[in-house]
């Protein structure tokens, strides 16, 4: 094993005490979330022949389980988009629209929309 292994292989054991040490008076442990992201990002990178001859307690799958699903996560969350619904109108927009309603009031939404376009403004007729 290179020294990285060999390093990674004591925190991880370290680790293992430490969650051993919070859970004394239970019988089976069960990992924190905390533990499991610390536990998946420090045993990962390791090749597998080396993960699997590291004392563990529980099994290199559920370890790289436990990464692959910190990674849906985290893609989940990146890619969701930061507001739901129509992105709201520009001001300057708005205020131009109502505009055009008050001074026209015989106008209909299809008319306002027919006159921005011709402005160059691109709006949907339901916008307006």
């Amino acid at each position: 094993m290179s020294d990285r292994d060999n390093d990674a292989e004591i925190l991880a054991l370290r680790h293992q005490i430490t969650a051993l040490e919070r859970q004394i008076s239970t019988e089976r442990v069960k990992f924190s979330s905390e533990d499991r992201a610390f536990l998946a990002a420090l045993l990962v990178p390791l090749p597998r022949q080396v993960m699997g001859r590291i004392r563990l307690l529980v099994q290199p799958d559920t370890v790289l389980r436990w990464h692959r699903d910190m990674m849906k996560q985290r893609h989940a969350r990146t890619c969701r988009p930061k507001r739901s619904g129509r992105p709201p109108t520009v001001r300057s927009i708005r205020i131009l629209i109502l505009r055009l309603v008050q001074e026209n009031p015989s106008w209909g939404y299809r008319r306002v929309h027919g006159e921005l376009a011709t402005l160059g403004i691109k709006v949907a007729a339901s916008t307006v």
